[in-house]
């Protein structure tokens, strides 16, 4: 896929979150959001809105729009793309093993937080373990080489994790995506290294919306 054709996907994944104020409020706490739970440790809402620089009521409307986001029994974020809880696609970076939501956020969250990560997750198609090694600015490893990422555009907010997130997926191949393709006609199937320029777009993006630069 072309450079203009990757720059136009990264726009259509996010502008359904830019169209509405929460949204925007959303996409700009986000890089900050991600940087703290990095961590490995729950974060507060007034965490985010000093680290972010925005009021607390403003960040906690923001999430108060994305279904899905995991919160803990005191109240605090557990999980906003980068996820203490255990999901399919493992992160480990700077030493911690964290989760994310599906497997284009581990591809960009490296560039959100400017540190190299580890990513594993089962291929959608056969639950091969498909491992994937990244740096901030470029993809240093993949077993097996022939991975591919299935990438689907969110509706709007509230769409984000559930018709977004839970059908973006790493593959061991394409002819391991083919049947799980045929029953999604919406989904975009790319190559890794073209699904980590992707990435890399959108956290361009992201930064550019953030009151606070990686």
């Amino acid at each position: 896929m072309r450079t203009s054709d990757l720059e136009a996907l990264a726009d259509r994944i996010l502008a359904p979150l830019k169209s509405f104020p929460e949204g925007a409020d959303y996409l700009a706490i986000s890089p900050s959001t991600v940087r703290l739970l990095a961590s490995g440790q729950p974060v507060t809402v007034e965490e985010i809105a000093a680290a972010a620089r925005r009021a607390p009521e403003d960040v906690r409307a923001a999430l108060g729009r994305v279904a899905g986001v995991d919160w803990d029994e005191q109240g605090r974020v557990v999980g906003v793309g980068l996820s203490l809880v255990p999901t399919p696609h493992r992160f480990e970076v700077g030493g911690r093993t964290v989760f994310t939501w599906c497997a284009l956020d581990a591809l960009f969250f490296p560039a959100l937080l400017g540190r190299p990560a580890r990513i594993e997750s089962p291929c959608r198609g056969t639950g091969q373990p498909v491992r994937v090694e990244v740096t901030p600015t470029d993809v240093v490893a993949a077993e097996p080489a022939s991975a591919v990422v299935s990438v689907v555009v969110p509706r709007d907010l509230a769409s984000v994790r559930s018709a977004s997130c839970e059908n973006v997926h790493l593959f061991s191949s394409r002819e391991a995506a083919a049947r799980w393709l045929e029953q999604h006609p919406g989904a975009t199937l790319l190559p890794l290294h073209e699904a980590f320029r992707l990435g890399q777009l959108i956290a361009e993006r992201l930064r550019s919306l953030s009151a606070v630069e990686a």
